[in-house]
Parts: C-alpha cells; structure tokens; sequence
C-alpha cells in the first residue's frame, strides 16, 4: 500500500522530510478494524513527533485523525462491520492514519456523521476528543454548569471545538481569544460570547470579564502562568494540552487554583478500562453534527495524500496562523 513516512527528523523544508513509500497492508488484531483511508488530518503533534522522535532510517508513518470505509475487522470487533463509515484519531503508539489502509482498535472509533463528507469528518477527531475531556473529564462540567470558561487560540483546532461544545452542552460564558480579524470572526461564528486580543491577555480580561473566570483551557503555556493567576477566580482551574519546559506553578497557590493535563491519547496509550469512551464520545458528536448543533472545523482541503501534499501540510501547521483544521483526501 501506499503510505507517506519520514526516516529523519529534518525540518519540514527538506524534500526527505516526509516521503512516498510503499508498506505491507496491515493485519488487524481481534478488536482492530481495517480501515481504507479517504481523508486525514493534520495536526500540531503530527510536527512534533516528526522534529521530536528520529526512526533512525526506519520509516514511520505519522497521522492521527482518518475517516474512511472499514474493509475488515478482527475476530473480537462488535460496535463495526465491513462498510461502515467512520472517523477517528487512533493512537500515538502504533502507525499513523498517512497510509492507504490503516488499523486502529474499534473502541477508540466512531461512525462518520452522515452529513459530513470524509474530508470535513476528518478534521474532527483529534481535537474533539482532546474538548470534550478537557471541558467533561478535567473540568468536570455538565449542562447546569455556569461561569466564565476562557479559551485561548479560540480559532485553533482545538479551541474552535471547546467552543463549540461548551456553548452546545453547557451554561458557560465563553470568551475567546484572537489577533486577527478573521480569526476573531471565525470564533464568533462557533458561538464564542466574547472574543479577546490575547497579546495583553490581562487587560482584556478585566475589560470583559471584571469579576474574572473560572476556567482556562491553554495550548500555549509558558509563560503564561503569572497572567492566568491574575484572570482566574479563587478555586479557578487550568487545563493545558501543551509541554512547557520549566513550568513554575507556585502563582497559582494564593488562589487555590487546580492545574490539569490533557492528553487525549492517553487511554489508548494505556488501554485503560474504559478506553471505550472515546468511541461514545465520538458517537455523540456524530448526533451534534448531524443534528446541526455543531459544525466541522475543517478550513482548508489539500490532496492527494502524497509526500509533497504532506509537506505543505506540516508547513501550514508549523506557521502556527491556520484556522480551524487542515486535511489532505485521496490516495
């Protein structure tokens, strides 16, 4: 089958960073579906595993977002069957979704929505997953939850889908932050109350929010710390889905403020016991989106899935401007 891998971590500008291969199709294992790959997406972690984790001239296959068709399933499989269509993100432990065919375990899948195309399901499920346990698992919310929920990067990926659930299936205020026009437009369009100028992330605050918030989702932390303690509420709470170096978080304790880590590959990573709520969770959405109630994220369709396709694909990501996500179709 055809696949695109890297053998080096190089930067994205070299031709050899990412390349065309050819790779046995991949056997399923009992709760394993194999999937026939129509469309995947792009994401921040795709460019640092790349940077980050040299195979040593082995090739590995990155991507963790795929819709497409099942076309086998492994003794144990009960929730698929052959034909179905369906979305998910897989796990950072096997090979990623950049082939033609892929295998991923059926509890961490969904059913496609049926309203969606491939391309715009496959925006969705990296940063669906990674919302919804920051706003249900970390900060424990529920529909008669209430406050003020401040989301950085609110056009990002994943803040574009914070928004999006927070205002669906909570009481929430919601205030968004962004630099540019478009980008502040987008997250308004996904129902944020109040969008912000992040680059004096306190003042803005204070000037929409006196009283200050209960909740901050960050990816981009560093930094950050000082100004989170001053716009957060006594008891307030963080969750941050990045990895700074050198995190000091002793600003928080005067407010008894809670930090959390959010990474949504962490039940697949250590097959936890109820690893199946990213399959329920998935299924969720699929009823929110064919519901209308939330939309795709997808902004911007690159194709085909080829090495060159790739590249420009992690440049995008890499010039940290993009807006909602981007997705590569067809082989």
């Amino acid at each position: 089958m055809r696949a695109v891998a890297y053998r080096r971590s190089l930067p994205i500008s070299d031709p050899a960073s990412l390349e065309d291969v050819e790779l046995p199709v991949p056997t399923p294992g009992p709760r394993d579906l194999l999937v026939r790959v129509e469309a995947v997406s792009v994401n921040p972690v795709d460019t640092k595993v790349r940077q980050g984790n040299d195979p040593g001239g082995q090739p590995k296959v990155l991507g963790y977002d795929a819709a497409g068709v099942v076309t086998a399933v492994g003794s144990d499989v009960t929730l698929f069957a052959v034909g179905d269509e369906v979305y998910y993100a897989g796990s950072i432990t096997r090979p990623g979704t950049n082939a033609q065919f892929h295998a991923v375990d059926e509890r961490i899948a969904g059913h496609k929505p049926r309203t969606l195309g491939f391309a715009e399901a496959a925006a969705l499920p990296l940063t669906t997953i990674t919302a919804w346990e920051t706003l249900f698992d970390r900060f424990r919310l529920g529909a008669d939850s209430t406050g003020t929920l401040l989301v950085l990067a609110a056009a990002g990926g994943v803040g574009s889908m914070v928004v999006q659930l927070a205002r669906a299936l909570t009481g929430l205020t919601v205030v968004g932050t962004a630099s540019r026009p478009e980008s502040r437009q987008w997250a308004l369009d996904l129902g944020a109350h109040h969008v912000i100028d992040h680059h004096d992330l306190v003042a803005g605050v204070r000037a929409t929010v006196p009283d200050g918030v209960h909740y901050v989702l960050s990816p981009n932390t560093a930094g950050m710390i000082e100004a989170f303690a001053e716009v957060l509420r006594p008891g307030g709470e963080i969750t941050a889905i990045d990895e700074p170096e050198g995190l000091e978080l002793v600003p928080l304790k005067a407010k008894s403020i809670s930090f959390h880590w959010e990474l949504m590959f962490t039940r697949p990573l250590y097959e936890t016991d109820d690893m199946i709520a990213h399959h329920d969770l998935l299924e969720r959405v699929t009823e929110l989106i064919d519901a209308g109630t939330i939309r795709t994220t997808l902004t911007t369709e690159l194709g085909p899935i080829n090495a060159a396709t790739l590249r420009h694909a992690h440049e995008l990501v890499e010039s940290g401007h993009t807006i909602g996500k981007i997705v590569a179709t067809g082989f």
